[in-house]
């Protein structure tokens, strides 16, 4: 096993962190101080070491989640001065030298679901650090290789780490988001079905589909099991659905090689995008943190 860490930054996540983050009289005075904000962390992950790096960003909020369930989360009454600075910040990104993924009919987890598969199975790469608390992403954490951060709470989730946070492992990740619901992302999940009861089940069972409709068939002892097996029977095709939203999808070919992630540098652009962020300081730190690994 080699020693390459790759880590993958939800670009999304990151522009609406910053962008909630600050005082409402900074939004208005810094019309890209969240980009700045993006930029900024990533240059910071830089500065701590890493050295391959990959962003994820939606260049669209509708995907075609959006066509399966029309009420899934969609840019319909988002702050205009968020959106607006989607499209910088891919620039931004990609000034910097950092590779991105700006994803239209998936999303930015499908390609950080994706990268992470591809880097998985990389001889040459120790760990996968998927930096995000999202959690669809959760269902990427492969034991101690593959792990999720959240770097607000300085905690680190492996498999051992999902278990005691949803009650289940990885893999039934996606079956507990159908049937508890995302509100994020705007689906419901079944009525009835809360976080512990729908664990229970499937630390019992693993996934949707083996869960029986009988609750006289359970090997489980879960309070309130009638009503919640009548309600899974009943609701069963919405389940499905909502686990068809819940799952990532792995397209390999958003990664031909772990190699295409090596920071190398700023691009030429970089001094100009950091110009109209207000920060042409970024630019000598950069080049600096470049400079130290050759």
């Amino acid at each position: 096993m080699g020693d390459v860490r790759v880590y993958l930054v939800d670009g999304t996540y990151e522009l609406f962190r910053h962008f909630y983050g600050m005082p409402e009289e900074n939004r208005q005075r810094s019309r890209l101080g969240a980009v700045r904000g993006v930029i900024e962390t990533l240059l910071g992950l830089l500065g701590e070491g890493v050295t391959h790096l990959g962003v994820a960003t939606d260049h669209v909020i509708e995907s075609f989640r959006n066509d399966l369930w029309p009420s899934y989360k969609s840019s319909e009454g988002m702050d205009p001065q968020i959106l607006a600075q989607f499209a910088p910040l891919e620039e931004a990104i990609t000034a910097l030298g950092v590779h991105l993924w700006a994803m239209t009919d998936l999303e930015a987890d499908d390609a950080i679901a994706s990268a992470a598969a591809v880097a998985a199975d990389d001889l040459a790469v120790e760990r996968v650090v998927i930096v995000s608390p999202d959690k669809d992403l959760a269902q990427c954490v492969r034991g101690t290789r593959v792990v999720q951060v959240d770097r607000r709470q300085g905690k680190v989730f492996d498999d051992a780490g999902v278990v005691a946070k949803f009650g289940v492992p990885p893999e039934s990740v996606p079956d507990w988001l159908a049937l508890v619901g995302d509100s994020a992302d705007g689906y419901p999940g079944l009525p009835g079905w809360g976080a512990k009861s729908t664990a229970a089940v499937l630390a019992t069972y693993g996934h949707l589909a083996d869960i029986p409709d009988a609750p006289g068939k359970w090997e489980v002892t879960v309070r309130g099991a009638p009503k919640l097996a009548m309600t899974l029977s009943r609701g069963r095709e919405a389940a499905e659905l909502f686990l068809d939203l819940a799952t990532l999808r792995v397209d390999r070919s958003l990664l031909p090689s772990v190699a295409v992630l090596q920071w190398q540098g700023p691009t030429d652009a970089f001094g100009l995008m950091a110009e109209r962020l207000g920060a042409p300081h970024l630019l000598a730190r950069a080049r600096a943190l470049a400079a130290a690994r050759h």
